[in-house]
This record gives C-alpha cells, structure tokens and sequence, in this order.
C-alpha cells in the first residue's frame, strides 16, 4: 500500500511540477527563505518543511489520502526532486493598435538536489527544459555547516538581492538585473541565523564572459524581527563597457491578514553612451489573504529611468487573484495597467492574463 502511494505520488509531482513560492508567503508566516526552500536564498527546489508548508497552509482544501506525505526526498533524503510548470494566456490593449493575445507554456523547469555528504556537501540543479531549447540556469555546489549557520555555493546561481519575486518583469527586478531569469557564475559566502540572512557574492558579471575581463560584487544582509524584516543590498559591476553600482532596501510585514511587500533600489551606470545615469525603481506590494487559498494581490510600480531627464517616469498597478484549490495547483487572474510619457502609447498600455501553475 506504502508503494502504490509513492508511485501515485511522484505521478502526481510529475505531471504537476512547483512553482517557487512569493516572498510575501515568507513574511506572512514569518519564515525565512532558508526554512522551505534547499537554496538559502530561496526559489526553485523546497525542502521538507516547504512541502508540508504548501500542502497545509496555502490551498483551499486538502489533498486525497494517497497523495499526502509527498515531500520530494529519495533514498533517505539523499536525492530531492522538483519542478515548475508554468502556462499563461495575456492579452495587451494599445491605444491605436489591435488587441494581441498570447498564449502558451511560459516554462517548465526541473530541479534536483544531490547530497554527497548528508547535510554538508551537496550538488543542486536548475535546468529549464521547455519552451524551446534547454538551458541550465543554476548548477552549483554547496557547503553547510550545519548547527552553525555558515554555508558556500560555487558555480552558477542566482544572486541575492531585494525581494525574489515571481514577476522577474517587476521594475525593481529589471532595474537590478537580478531576477529568477539572470543567473551568474561565482562564489557565495552566507550566513543564516535566527535574527540575520547574510551573503556576500563575487561573480563574473553581466556581459563578462570570456575574453570580456570584469566582475560584480554582491552584498545582502536581512534583518528577521517578529513584527516582520528588512534588508539591504549592494551591487557593484567592474566591466569594459562602464562601472554600474545598485543599491536596495527592501522590508515586509504584516497587518492582520494583509501581507506587505516593499522595495527601493538606486543604480548608478555608466554603460550608456551619453555617461553615467542615474535611475530609480520602487515597489510596494500588499497581499490579503481573504481565506485559505484565496489571496489578492495589489502592486504599485514606479520607475525613473533617468533623474536627469523630467517627466519621463514609468509607473505600473497590478491586481492579482491568486486561487489555490489544493496543493501543487495554482490559477493566477490578473490586470495591469501601464502608465508613462503620454505620447507613447506603448508605455500607457494594459494587460490582462489568466496563469495556470503546478506546485511541487
């Protein structure tokens, strides 16, 4: 009976591959990345707890019998599975122009953890197998120290910095080059403790690759209170084509049953050919949980793409309904509205889109 559970179980996890969990379900619950997810800085493959947290405390109703207890762990939590599938239909109105729909698998990813020494050396996977051709996006190795809090990554990764959020198209992600989409080759310090999430990176860059000769140096320190948390980060890009240097602030915490997201970043590049510009983004995210399963998501956007040039600021609203009937299955149904220069109509357009992601 056990075996026939754990085949329909990994049938199930197969079929229905994980979507990384938001950060707001982080503070809401007031958990820190490194409690649900295998990276210390969240996203991509859960540990154990993770998957009990998304079985039991985000979906509408509970999963039949036979497929409860899945947790992703083979031969004795030595080998960890996962995935994430991701579908969306979007359909942008333009002043002017007609309405464009599309439609189809965004992506589908499959991670894997491998511990070559339980606890303490392991060899984590991101690959990306679809749409289109496939493409790794983190293969490194880790080194914990467990009991002490200390750990180091080397390889490809993503780096730390602000809020890891779904949306990798939010502007403080474009502004920062960092996201779920842009990882990067190096090496990762961090430190977790109860009250401190620490790293400090130094990776090649963007755009140094091969003959290319450059480097960027990341740091992030989070501060966990009751009330909620906040954190800094600093970047700074050393390439041929111009020095850039980011900055961020980002806090979140909670107010009843609404969860709120915040973040401020400040860059400074070099790499255009006019000089240096100086530009902004900021975010802030408010997530009510109207009930188990149910979560309604408000965000507003602004970005200033130069503070030397006025009136040419960015701003962007969303309205998000968030569904989980039960676990490993999510309906997303959204509105975005887009507002700029007033002569663009690109940048005034609005966007409405229906997504369908699996959990595991």
């Amino acid at each position: 009976m056990k075996a026939f559970r754990l085949l329909i179980g990994m049938a199930f996890v197969l079929l229905f591959s994980s979507v990384s969990a938001e950060p707001y379900l982080a503070v809401r619950s007031g958990l820190k990345c490194a409690a649900c997810h295998v990276n210390p800085t969240g996203g991509g493959l859960r540990n154990a707890v993770g998957n009990a947290f998304v079985q039991g405390a985000i979906p509408a109703t509970s999963l039949p019998e036979a497929l409860q207890g899945w947790n992703g762990s083979l031969f004795d939590d030595r080998l960890r599975l996962g995935g994430d599938s991701r579908s969306a239909t979007t359909r942008t109105s333009v002043s002017g122009q007609p309405v464009r729909s599309v439609g189809g698998t965004e992506q589908v990813r499959l991670y894997a953890d491998v511990q070559l020494i339980k606890d303490y050396l392991g060899v984590y996977l991101d690959q990306q197998v679809g749409p289109g051709k496939a493409e790794r996006q983190e293969a490194y190795v880790r080194l914990q120290t467990p009991g002490l809090g200390w750990y180091a990554k080397a390889g490809q990764f993503y780096l730390p910095f602000g809020w890891r959020l779904q949306d990798n198209l939010t502007f403080v992600r474009q502004l920062s080059g960092v996201s779920m989409t842009v990882p990067d080759k190096g090496l990762e310090l961090g430190h977790e403790s109860d009250e401190w999430s620490i790293q400090l990176v130094r990776s090649n860059g963007p755009g140094n690759t091969g003959a290319s000769k450059g480097h960027q140096t990341t740091a992030q320190a989070t501060w966990m209170q009751p009330w909620g948390r906040l954190g800094v980060a600093a970047a700074q890009v050393k390439s041929a084509t111009g020095g850039r240097q980011a900055y961020g602030l980002f806090a979140g915490t909670t107010t009843g049953p609404v969860a709120w997201l915040a973040e401020i970043d400040l860059v400074s590049d070099a790499g255009y050919p006019e000089g240096k510009r100086r530009q902004v983004a900021a975010l802030l995210e408010a997530n009510w949980l109207v009930r188990q399963g149910h979560n309604l998501k408000f965000t507003s956007e602004h970005l200033d793409p130069d503070r030397r040039v006025a009136h040419d600021d960015k701003v962007r609203y969303s309205l998000v309904y968030e569904y989980t009937p039960i676990a490993f299955l999510q309906l997303r149904m959204g509105y975005r509205k887009f507002g700029g220069i007033p002569q663009n109509a690109i940048d005034n357009r609005r966007q409405s889109f229906v997504e369908l992601h699996g959990m595991f």
